[in-house]
């Protein structure tokens, strides 16, 4: 576990057109935004733990492979133009999302079923300057050696200024805060039978030029 947890962590639903269809959705024409408890956090190697309460609504806890940004500085009301000039750099990350306290045990909110310990796994950070373009990198998911996401952050469909932006305004934006931006098509949910993760799996994330997630799984 991280020893310090970041202030905030949003995330970006349905950013990529091909998850919002495997999911029963479309694309929204503003980005939808969620939130994850900043101590649901962990680092790149550690384990993922399934806790008890997930086994209420049967297996339902996913993967989402994804890009991630730090902000590095507060910041409010951004420019577009400018946008790129308050980052930190960026992440690797996995939205761990269990999806039956995603949707069905929590009102319809996001948040629960997002914010379990363990379930926002970060790689280190690397700085904006050593990622000259954000929006040109592959990215994909490997569950047990099997790879079940890939694409290309070129596929977003909103990109990372205007996600700084459009967060920004009329909210302050901590230093240290966490954006992910959406995840590709293949996730556990949207497959035929589901694929959720179970004990002694190992899923790992990775994208070029930002770096590698690898977590073992474990049932509480």
């Amino acid at each position: 576990m991280h020893t310090r947890f970041p202030p905030a962590i949003l995330a970006i639903g349905r950013n990529y057109a091909d998850h919002a269809a495997e999911m029963g959705g479309r694309t929204d024409e503003r980005p939808m935004v969620f939130m994850k408890n900043p101590a649901s956090a962990c680092g790149a190697s550690d384990t993922i733990v399934i806790p008890q309460i997930c086994q209420q609504g049967g297996p339902q806890v996913d993967y989402e492979g994804e890009l991630a940004f730090e902000i590095g500085r507060d910041c409010r009301d951004v420019p577009e133009s400018d946008a790129l000039s308050v980052l930190a750099g960026y992440r690797v990350a996995n939205d761990v999302s269990a999806r039956w306290w995603q949707k069905e045990g929590s009102g319809g909110q996001f948040c629960r079923g997002k914010s379990f310990d363990t379930f926002c796994p970060l790689g280190p950070l690397v700085p904006a300057a050593d990622v000259p373009d954000p929006h040109v990198l592959e990215i994909e998911t490997i569950l047990n050696g099997a790879r079940v996401q890939h694409s290309n952050t070129s596929m977003m469909v909103f990109r990372v200024p205007y996600l700084i932006a459009e967060l920004s305004r009329g909210m302050t934006l901590l230093a240290g805060t966490i954006v992910l931006t959406g995840t590709p098509a293949g996730v556990g949910a949207g497959r035929k039978p589901p694929l959720f993760l179970k004990d002694g799996d190992v899923i790992e994330v990775k994208i070029s030029g930002v770096g590698h997630l690898r977590n073992l799984v474990r049932e509480a």
